[in-house]
């Protein structure tokens, strides 16, 4: 398992849409900024098919120090739960090793079609996103099947 940092992915965001680097660690930046402080206010977050972000409150409670067995009261905190969306509960069921392709569409000026082979655990599904003029997006998931262990000449 290798760990993903916030610059691989913004590295990756900026090739795959022909964007500047730093546009886009800027916009990620402010996203992420944007979430902590929606969550600080205790707002919940919904991302349709990856997930929702929510605050948990833990009521105070008492504990055991399991090496001196001594009791020790912690007090009440918040807490962020997150749980998955579909599209990432299945995305987490395939194998690692699976291949799939990723397309993504933009009617932005300066964005152009990309298509992309990922691991599973990147992406689990062939995403389609159209965006013209006044409208705010449209996201179709289709299931792509592996063309990995095909004949180069298959094509």
């Amino acid at each position: 398992m290798k760990t993903i940092t916030k610059k691989i992915l913004i590295d990756r965001i900026a090739e795959s849409t022909g964007m500047k680097r730093v546009a886009v660690k800027q916009v990620v930046q402010e996203f992420l900024d944007e979430v902590i402080v929606e969550l600080g206010e205790g707002n919940r977050l919904e991302f349709r098919d990856f997930g929702v972000f929510e605050v948990k409150n833990r009521a105070p409670r008492i504990a055991q120090n399991p090496k001196t067995l001594e009791r020790v009261p912690v007090p009440a905190k918040r807490t962020v739960k997150f749980k998955v969306g579909r599209r990432m509960r299945e995305a987490m069921d395939l194998p690692a090793d699976t291949a799939d392709t990723v397309t993504k569409t933009a009617g932005v000026p300066g964005m152009t079609e990309t298509k992309v082979t990922t691991t599973a655990a990147q992406a689990q599904s062939k995403i389609h996103v159209e965006m013209g003029p006044g409208v705010a997006g449209t996201i179709r998931a289709e299931s792509t099947p592996s063309h990995e262990h095909e004949p180069a000449n298959a094509h």
